[in-house]
């Protein structure tokens, strides 16, 4: 019977540490092989400015209102995500961000977009 509270494990000491290795080789391997998706830098050919909501004014709301944007081929707006922003602010940019009409590029692409409500 051992009286000591604290055992020494080598093992588990070996294990936790491989693991260890194991997902720093893995954060390398992702941050080296998978680059980052960078935004694409398309240009905007026709852009719609955004509505203020009324509500959002009388309740003195503004700020930035970020977005990802996919656009395809041929430069239409397929697709608007949030990314930041207050909710109804950034309704009010998706709806005017989906009217707008990038410059066409060779494929499908994601634009994050920043727009500005100030009052």
């Amino acid at each position: 019977m051992n009286n000591n509270r604290f055992e020494f494990r080598p093992n588990r000491l070996r294990r936790a540490g491989v693991r260890l290795m194991q997902a720093a080789a893995l954060a390398l391997v992702v941050t080296l092989v998978m680059p980052a998706r960078a935004a694409d830098e398309r240009a905007v050919k026709s852009r719609v400015a955004p509505a203020y909501p009324e509500i959002a004014k009388r309740m003195r709301i503004g700020g930035m209102v970020r977005l990802a944007v996919t656009v395809d081929a041929e430069g239409n707006v397929t697709g608007v995500k949030p990314l930041s922003g207050n909710n109804m602010l950034s309704i009010a940019a998706e709806d005017a961000v989906r009217k707008w009409r990038f410059e066409p590029g060779p494929a499908s692409s994601t634009v994050e977009v920043a727009l500005n409500f100030a009052l």
